[in-house]
């Protein structure tokens, strides 16, 4: 007699791993960008991040989406979004570890890579609870263009306590900051708003209008932007502005949830329709001057989104090698098969790619934004190559995903491995805080007002000129691109994409073992390689390049 049912073949679970150890391109970076004083507290957050109970977390946050709750039971508006408290165990960690706003509160070398490092190894457990962290992130620079109003706010937004719920801000320990910019009829388009505002006399606003996508409804404060006039009237420009959602003296502000967006991924989170109806709100900056005011948020949230997409494409890469180095099919492992070998490979160096670029871009916000070391270089720098790494990351991120969930075959499409989370949430970044047209057109933009910042990014892909023929070739093909007006505008997708490419593999030619930049040239640069991944071209260290980023060795 035999058992009817034998579990066999099938890998063990990937959790009690050190997600920040085995991750040698994430350590590696860390120490090259001066976080190295940092390696203990993340190697803390990676251990919490491999284990059972943050895996169930994000499970249950995602099994149990927000609820909007639009009145009380007799009938009062509240506007309130109910959470799992799973939802929550994951928004306090990502605060205690200062995940949200710590570098504004330390001017340190370093401390934007220790964030970076931090938000992206957290966002591999859960990513939908990343949105108010990066928000809170982003919205500390726009808040110091309006000096009194941020002494009151900085202090409990870099606050690492966690206090949710909807009270007065000045009575709480910490602050969450949310935003709210695009409209149904403009999408990208904020200079279309039709949302208005009216000065008060004692230099408060009160705005009249909507918000189509409203990002974590139940934080504290929220950026949003209006027409200081209607804009039928003739406004130039929206205004920036600073909406709390409960008035000091403890009474709702008027933010009504009309309801919340039922979407493709990014679950566990929250976005909203917002109707403002004489909401009281103070203004951020110069009036007329908001697009202005927000540029540097959305530097932030841009940065965050590679982030996020590089920790997608890891989280998925992890789970491939995991299950392929378990599971066996036709007489060994699946990872020892050739062709498998080459997918893997493909995968990781994909990833590793986008590890160092996030990296290095974390690394640019350290050296342009702290007083003491403010390098103008590296401010122009980043202006462009955060919006290309923006551009191709995030559009790496589906595929990459997709090819990752694969590797499992059926086992990889059935929701308990968290692959389809995985890739539900991969298209998002792509979208958010400008899909690809309008980061291509963006980067046109800097090319013509800011030449000095083309001038500093083809300095820092020089760096690594006549390392390797290819990547030399490579730049020689940008120069001849980014000089050429001919059709610039149709061609900016193909601008931005080699801007990319040479910038990632100045980076892995400079930082990453040699076998590693030999496959990112040889395939992405010198174009020996297919249209799918797992076409990487004969004679690589496929095994090496495996080796090196496997989750448990």
């Amino acid at each position: 007699m035999h058992a009817t049912h034998e579990v066999h073949n099938q890998p063990p679970a990937l959790l009690g791993h050190d997600v920040f150890g085995t991750d040698r391109a994430l350590v590696e970076g860390v120490n090259r960008h001066g976080a190295n004083w940092a390696v203990d507290g993340l190697a803390e957050l990676g251990t919490l991040a491999g284990t059972e109970q943050a895996a169930e977390w994000g499970r249950l946050a995602n099994a149990y989406p927000p609820v909007l709750r639009s009145h009380d039971r007799f009938g009062h508006r509240i506007d309130e979004v109910e959470f799992h408290p799973a939802w929550h165990e994951l928004m306090r960690v990502a605060v205690e570890y200062g995940l949200h706003a710590t570098p504004w509160a330390t001017p340190k070398l370093g401390m934007h890579v220790r964030r970076a490092a931090g938000f992206y190894l957290w966002s591999q457990v859960e990513a939908g609870h990343g949105c108010p962290i990066s928000m809170t992130y982003a919205a500390v620079p726009a808040l110091r263009t309006e000096p009194l109003l941020n002494a009151e706010c900085e202090p409990k937004l870099i606050s690492t306590c966690y206090e949710p719920g909807l009270r007065p801000p000045m009575t709480k320990s910490g602050l969450l900051a949310g935003m709210g910019m695009t409209e149904k009829q403009g999408g990208s388009d904020v200079r279309a708003n039709t949302t208005w505002a009216v000065g008060q006399s004692d230099g408060s606003y009160r705005l009249t209008g909507h918000k189509w996508f409203c990002s974590a409804p139940m934080c504290d404060l929220f950026l949003v932007l209006a027409q200081t006039r209607p804009a039928a009237d003739g406004a130039d420009a929206p205004s920036c502005f600073l909406i709390p959602r409960v008035l000091p003296d403890g009474t709702r502000n008027t933010f009504r949830l009309q309801r919340l967006k039922d979407k493709l991924g990014n679950r566990s989170n929250a976005s909203a329709e917002v109707e403002f109806d004489d909401t009281l709100a103070w203004p951020v900056g110069p009036e007329g001057h908001g697009v202005a005011t927000i540029i540097e948020m959305v530097r932030m949230t841009r940065l965050d989104c590679v982030i996020g997409s590089a920790a997608g494409m890891r989280a998925a890469l992890a789970q491939a090698i995991h299950h392929t180095t378990y599971r066996s099919a036709f007489g060994g492992p699946l990872r020892d098969k050739p062709l498998m070998r080459n997918v893997l490979a493909d995968l990781t160096v994909e990833t590793e790619a986008a590890t160092a670029l996030m990296l290095r871009l974390a690394a640019t916000v350290d050296a342009s934004m702290d007083g003491s070391a403010n390098d103008p270089k590296e401010r122009a720098f980043s202006r462009v190559a955060i919006a290309v790494a923006k551009f191709w990351v995030c559009k790496r991120a589906p595929m990459m995903v997709a090819e990752a969930l694969e590797c499992l075959g059926g086992n990889g499409y059935v929701e308990e491995s968290g692959l389809p989370r995985l890739y539900r949430e991969a298209p998002l970044n792509g979208i958010w805080e400008g899909a690809g047209n309008v980061i291509a057109l963006d980067l046109l933009r800097a090319m013509t007002r800011q030449a000095e910042s083309v001038e500093a990014f083809l300095a820092e892909v020089d760096i690594a000129a006549g390392a390797d023929p290819r990547l030399d070739e490579a730049t020689k093909r940008l120069h001849e691109q980014l000089f050429s007006l001919d059709d610039i505008v149709s061609r900016a997708r193909r601008v931005a994409e080699l801007m990319v490419l040479c910038l990632q593999g100045s980076l892995l030619v400079r930082f990453a073992p040699s076998y590693v930049a030999d496959a990112f040239c040889a395939s992405r640069l010198e174009g020996d390689w297919g249209h799918v991944l797992g076409t990487l071209p004969p004679g690589l260290d496929d095994e090496a390049i495996v080796d090196r980023a496997a989750p448990l060795g």
